[in-house]
């Protein structure tokens, strides 16, 4: 009982765009940086379960419970933002200067939130600096340099590799920003959120705020790499490939999805698809 149609979704995904271009830059700064503390949390408690089962899986299946607070707690994702910010555009209920406005600052605060983070649980695993052989600490040191380095080390085509498991990356992010829409009831947007996320972090995909915290936590635990290396390599084109998913895979091409069901079904009264909607509507009335 409480499904919402995805014409219904739509509707609000556009209404969350244009909040979400509304905010004030000491909210966007705020929200940011919770949403990048938080989730740079969720992604030290899946390295920690990864560690303690041997399962890549289990931190995959773990990870989304950053999610699910930040949606819940209506704080600021960027990445999330890219599928639905540049929808209010589209329906000219948001300006494009909000829209960059909006990336700037949030991304901004996301960078505070994932250093901050960083440099506290440097010092928890690593006992206050004073030993280096904790396991995790090897993790995001070998984390940051396969984000960067490894890249780097295959020239263009890595460029391009970093760009499109950005775009898979963000496509199932901003599809769980989506799925939140799907449910009335707190269990129900839970239980939803939760699929595409598992399926962006189980394969590994590029995920910008995700690297925001893991290339420096990693820098500041010994990593060989340097900023260009973090920015060049893998910030920076993991952000726009991001955009790109986020914007096309679920705003733009979501939007029309719904826009052609919506003609065939009005176009054609006697379309299946039609029988069906005035059947439901009948059995709710």
């Amino acid at each position: 009982m409480d499904y919402i149609k995805p014409g219904q979704v739509l509707n609000q995904m556009v209404e969350a765009g244009a909040v979400k271009a509304g905010l004030s830059r000491m909210n966007m700064v705020v929200r940011g940086a919770l949403a990048g503390a938080i989730l740079a949390c969720a992604t030290t408690l899946a390295f920690t379960t990864v560690a303690q089962t041997k399962l890549g899986i289990a931190g995959a299946v773990i990870f989304p419970v950053g999610f699910v607070i930040i949606v819940l707690l209506g704080l600021e994702l960027v990445t999330g933002s890219f599928g639905f910010i540049p929808l209010a555009v589209l329906k000219k209920k948001a300006s494009m200067g909000q829209m960059l406005g909006n990336y700037f600052w949030v991304i901004l605060g996301h960078l505070l939130g994932c250093l901050v983070y960083a440099a506290l649980y440097g010092l928890t695993v690593t006992k206050m600096g004073t030993d280096m052989t904790h396991p995790l600490a090897q993790t995001l040191v070998q984390t940051a340099e396969a984000k960067t380095l490894a890249y780097r080390d295959m020239g263009g085509e890595g460029m391009a590799l970093v760009f499109i498991k950005a775009i898979l990356c963000n496509w199932m992010v901003t599809l769980g920003a989506v799925m939140a829409f799907t449910s009335s009831s707190t269990l129900g947007k839970i239980a939803a959120m939760w699929l595409p996320i598992v399926i962006f972090f189980g394969q590994g995909f590029e995920h910008a705020v995700v690297n925001l915290f893991v290339i420096p936590a990693g820098m500041m635990l010994g990593a060989d790499v340097g900023l260009a290396d973090w920015w060049l390599w893998n910030q920076i084109p993991v952000l726009l490939g991001n955009f790109a998913g986020g914007a096309l895979f679920t705003g733009i091409l979501f939007n029309l999805s719904q826009r052609k069901s919506s003609r065939l079904n009005s176009g054609n009264p006697g379309s299946p698809l039609a029988r069906s909607d005035a059947s439901a509507a009948g059995k709710s009335a």
